[in-house]
């Protein structure tokens, strides 16, 4: 029985011993610092577009009464290169950390602490609450910071695009089939869709009459606004932008309006 006892203190002995050991070899763990390539390369693409249609714009504008116009849409082309995100974005491509924080993400090294080695009858309490937890879901929702700007800035960018190609002349349908405007608006759902899975698809379930959920207070108000908002909107593309009906329905600020307005429902 001694023995027995002598052997249970000895192996809490150990586990003390490899806790602290642990904790020691956590403590000198540097940060890892991940790297979001992908983000990056697409949007060193979108900015290289709209530098290269800038320079076009500008090739174009020739001659003494359009030197300040031709000034102007070099300055404004080569801005797009000098941002914070464009020149992390080309660090992060090639394999290094963004001075600015863009397109990484930077995960701090676990500190382990030294605990006592459990008893019995909490080894026994771990165990029934590992039983009953409910597994949780490998993959949480939700976009990091630097998504969430870039989701913010395409908006932007889609929202100047359309302007600069209405002044061109460009009828809405046009707009929406314009490459550059594709890409942004494809980069777009993408984002929305991670940010907030089964967002589409409500919209879609909308569409065909899904079933009605009756609204608190509070998102009965939240639907009115969105409403109101909705239509003010519609009025807009079709006054100020000269939208048809079918290019309205598929214009894609719109269309996230609806996918609000869904999930609220």
């Amino acid at each position: 029985m001694a023995d027995q006892e002598e052997t249970i203190k000895g192996g809490k002995e150990i586990a003390l011993l490899a806790a602290a050991g642990l904790a020691l070899f956590a403590n000198q763990a540097e940060d890892e610092v991940e790297l979001d390539a992908d983000a990056a390369t697409k949007f060193v693409e979108g900015a290289d577009a709209k530098f290269a249609a800038l320079e076009a714009e500008a090739a174009l504008l020739t001659g003494k009464d359009n030197k300040k116009a031709r000034t102007e849409k070099s300055k404004e082309a080569s801005a797009l290169k000098k941002t914070d995100e464009y020149i992390d974005a080309m660090n992060v491509m090639k394999g290094k950390p963004g001075k600015n924080g863009n397109f990484c993400k930077v995960k701090k090294a676990a500190v382990a602490e030294v605990a006592a080695a459990p008893t019995e009858e909490e080894e026994k309490k771990d165990d029934k609450d590992k039983k009953d937890k409910p597994k949780k879901a490998q993959d949480s929702a939700g976009i990091s910071k630097a998504e969430r700007d870039e989701l913010e800035k395409l908006k932007n960018d889609i929202i100047s695009r359309k302007k600069e190609l209405k002044e061109g002349g460009m009828s809405g349908g046009q707009m929406n089939k314009d490459a550059e405007i594709c890409t942004w608006v494809k980069r777009m759902n993408d984002l929305k869709e991670k940010e907030n899975p089964g967002g589409i698809a409500a919209q879609k379930e909308e569409k065909k009459g899904g079933s009605k959920k009756k609204l608190s207070a509070e998102s009965e108000a939240e639907k009115k606004r969105l409403e109101n908002e909705i239509e003010e909107y519609k009025a807009k593309l079709k006054t100020e932008f000269g939208y048809t009906a079918k290019d309205i329905k598929t214009d894609p600020d719109l269309l996230e309006m609806i996918s609000k307005l869904a999930a609220c429902k």
